[in-house]
């Protein structure tokens, strides 16, 4: 016979399994990389002769991606490819693909510090000022580096310099190149609006003539802008140094009707002076080691 009261006691055995860790991340990353390597396969095979050599030669000799990986440093290169695969993937696997000696397009890097190391590295100190935009880079350089003050004659440096401008902009593809020649009338002879403007105007037709030859795309476009100013203080030489102000500026769609990618960058307007020096010499020094 049961005693009455009997107390019974109901004990829970909970299971609780071990910690799986991160076994899983591996296991989806072979996966992603296995559906990239099928990508690949499938986009190879409806691809021209052209464009397999040209794969052929990816593995044989250094890549774009190769040359930018050490040009600029990884961090900037692997982000502003992340970004490329996202917006454009067989766009961005056919500039992988090209030999690291293309001429590269400048305003299709897309990051602002990609484009101003590139600028820093061709150009230099010899840049006055440099400015990155949304859709636009410039940079300015003294007059006197390029021409005779008050003359359209071409300096000593004219053809050096001219060959370092012509390297950042014979790449460019769907933009627009900007030439605006600027000039004091106090460093002219007769010291006239009119003849100011005529060396102005003379100047911007030379430095046309001079990269137009080099711009390999036809869908690019050079316009000329100039500017005569009166100087507010003369310095002692009498002289105020004018400038040429280079504008590389995208055209607001591409030739299929899309609309083109903005440049990405923290602080646009113009470049901190400090900041750009500093940037030149690292690469300068990077250049002698």
């Amino acid at each position: 016979m049961a005693r009455e009261n009997q107390t019974i006691v109901i004990k829970k055995i909970t299971n609780i399994s071990a910690h799986h860790g991160g076994s899983w991340k591996v296991a989806f990353a072979d996966f992603m990389t296995a559906m990239m390597a099928f990508f690949l396969v499938m986009w190879l095979l409806n691809q021209s002769d052209a464009v397999k050599k040209q794969v052929a030669s990816y593995f044989s000799g250094p890549s774009v991606l190769e040359h930018e990986l050490n040009t600029f440093g990884a961090k900037l290169t692997l982000e502003k490819l992340f970004l490329d695969f996202i917006n454009e993937p067989l766009g961005t696997l056919q500039k992988l693909m090209q030999p690291a000696d293309l001429t590269p397009d400048v305003m299709s890097m897309g990051k602002g510090e990609i484009i101003l190391q590139q600028i820093a590295s061709e150009i230099g100190l010899v840049a006055k000022d440099v400015g990155i935009e949304q859709d636009k880079v410039y940079f300015e350089i003294y007059d006197y580096m390029l021409f005779e003050v008050g003359s359209a004659k071409i300096s000593g440096q004219f053809v050096d310099i001219m060959e370092k401008v012509r390297k950042l902009s014979q790449g460019l593809e769907n933009s627009i190149l900007i030439i605006d020649s600027e000039i004091f009338v106090e460093t002219v002879p007769e010291k006239s609006i009119e003849q100011a403007k005529q060396v102005a105007l003379q100047r911007a037709y030379i430095l046309k003539k001079y990269l137009e030859s080099a711009i390999e795309s036809e869908t690019v476009d050079i316009e000329l802008k100039t500017a005569v100013r009166k100087a507010e203080v003369l310095p002692p030489s009498g002289k105020p140094a004018g400038s040429v102000v280079f504008t590389m500026q995208q055209k607001s769609t591409l030739p299929d009707g899309t609309e083109n990618r903005p440049i990405e960058y923290d602080d646009y307007g113009k470049v901190n002076r400090a900041k750009y020096e500093n940037m030149v010499r690292k690469l300068l020094e990077k250049q002698k080691k």
